[in-house]
């Protein structure tokens, strides 16, 4: 490492050798709270968004994923816009935005305004993830301080996964759905404040342009690409799938290419040669492509399925948050005592074998067991996102880390948004082919096959036995393709762990980056 790269790295000041680095990693992972929280929220609130702007089908999932999608397009432009004006002036800019765009969520007033403000939230998301995990690679030099700092992180995140669905199935009882994305001023404010104070600067002082040509690329190919899998998956091929996918393949080609072209790149490609550095990125994509389409629709089988009000919903999904955090913080710990591979796939391993014994989930299912699960999920995934978080940034150097972060928060965004796109589409297509009781208008069996909270308010407008019918059709509907897609998802884990035993094989944690 040269003495210019070594300075970038270092935070400004030299502040980060106190034990003020602990405060400050506090605050690194109040951001963190901050976006986990919103996007918890968000699945407990769908029943009564539904209700009130009346999506469609199509539109429920555009709001749930488009968040994503733009988080995932902008993570690697705005990790280098961090390195370029510093993270810590990023961070509390996205942070702030972030407040401001909470409450024009909160008041939006039909669908496509609340897929707008979300598609905003996600640009102000996209400032706050890069900056959290580059802030503790330079914060935290020594490797174990390292793992426990990135455990933090990671049990935080976990964290807001749990307060998110208790505290916004409190607000759900007595206020508005709008109220749960105003949970986020309170942690914006502290956020700001605070971190303002106690943050070191870090960036690079000599980084090169930031190239819009490569924002504009990765922008448009992740995008494009995502949302022509998005749309094949729930309505068939078509040619404005087709055009969207040719169109962003060929963007993410150029993306590439021209990162290889240039002397200061957004994103340097070197860095997937290193085989612990892809082998984690490719783990986490994975893993959270077979998590969130079930996560998505999770609590609406609660809700609309077993009958559950929304604070007992958000305290039913308790277990897994709850073994999040525990696995988190004890995952440096586990890595250094088995092997880094060990941990990740026997995590993933144990996620997949949870989600496959959600194939026999039904109305009638005891909450023993749907919460055991939820725990098995929740100890799985903590020790496998802490471990290969801390691989991604123990894989390259210092003056990296802000790519590196940036690369594993587009992974988990991007496998976040294909996988309700994908495993979404499967609970949403099988969901339209229920059998509607006959007697149904033909006006309401249409309604009903949208949404199941549209199927709920359409059977209240129907008289009895017919209404019940309807809706005992439309919850068998909805659990039948909850059940294939969680199916699909335990596959899709159980690949995931076999990969991350190959490629994570005699990686370490703490390792040394390789020079090229």
């Amino acid at each position: 490492m040269t003495a210019r790269s070594t300075a970038a790295a270092r935070p400004a000041g030299g502040r980060a050798a106190g034990p003020g680095r602990w405060l400050a990693l506090a605050v690194l992972a109040l951001a963190v709270l901050l976006v986990a929280i919103d996007a918890t929220v968000l699945a407990l609130a769908t029943p009564f968004l539904s209700e009130d702007l009346r999506p469609s089908g199509t539109q429920l999932l555009w709001i749930g994923d488009v968040y994503s999608f733009v988080i995932a397009g902008l993570l690697v432009s705005m990790g280098g816009l961090g390195d370029r004006v510093g993270r810590k002036r990023l961070l509390l800019a996205g942070a702030a935005a972030f407040g401001a765009l909470s409450v024009l969520n909160a008041y939006a007033h039909s669908p496509e305004a609340m897929i707008l403000w979300r598609a905003l939230l996600g640009v102000a998301g996209a400032t706050l993830m890069p900056a959290t995990l580059a802030l503790i690679r330079n914060l935290f030099h020594d490797p174990r301080e390292r793992s426990l700092a990135v455990g933090i992180w990671g049990a935080m995140a976990s964290a807001g996964a749990a307060v998110g669905p208790v505290v916004g199935g409190f607000l759900l009882e007595h206020f508005w759905w709008g109220s749960v994305f105003l949970i986020n001023l309170p942690v914006m404010a502290v956020l700001v404040l605070v971190g303002a104070r106690v943050l070191p600067e870090s960036k690079n002082p000599d980084p090169g342009p930031w190239d819009l040509p490569s924002v504009g690329l990765s922008m448009v190919g992740l995008v494009g690409v995502v949302y022509a899998i998005k749309e094949t998956a729930a309505h068939g091929p078509d040619r404005y799938a087709a055009l969207a996918g040719a169109v962003g393949a060929l963007a993410l080609a150029a993306f590439v290419r021209r990162q290889l072209r240039l002397p200061s790149p957004l994103l340097d490609m070197r860095l997937f040669r290193r085989r612990g550095f892809s082998g984690a990125v490719l783990a986490d994509l994975l893993t959270i492509l077979g998590l969130s389409g079930l996560i998505f629709f999770l609590s609406q089988f609660l809700q609309m399925v077993q009958g559950r009000s929304p604070l007992q919903a958000g305290l039913a999904e308790l277990p897994a948050a709850l073994g999040a955090v525990a696995a988190g913080l004890l995952a440096g710990r586990v890595a250094r005592g088995t092997s880094v591979r060990g941990a990740v796939s026997g995590g993933l391993a144990a996620v997949g074998l949870a989600l496959g014994a959600c194939v026999w989930l039904d109305a009638t299912t005891e909450y023993w067991l749907l919460g055991s699960v939820l725990l098995v999920v929740g100890i799985g995934a903590g020790l496998a996102f802490t471990v290969t978080a801390d691989v991604i940034l123990s894989s390259v150097p210092e003056e990296e880390a802000g790519a590196a972060s940036a690369v594993s928060e587009t992974a988990y965004e991007l496998g976040t948004a294909l996988g309700i796109a994908l495993l979404g589409s499967v609970v949403t297509g099988l969901y339209r082919d229920f059998t509607v009781p006959a007697g149904v208008p033909a006006q309401d069996a249409a309604g009903a096959r949208e949404s199941l909270g549209a199927a709920v308010e359409t059977a209240g407008t129907l008289p009895e036995p017919l209404g019940g019918r309807l809706l005992s059709a439309a919850q068998e509907g909805f659990t039948e393709g909850l059940r294939t897609a969680a199916g699909a998802g335990s596959l899709v884990l159980l690949t995931a762990a076999a990969a991350a035993w190959w490629l994570l094989r005699g990686q370490r944690l703490g390792d040394a980056p390789e020079r090229e």
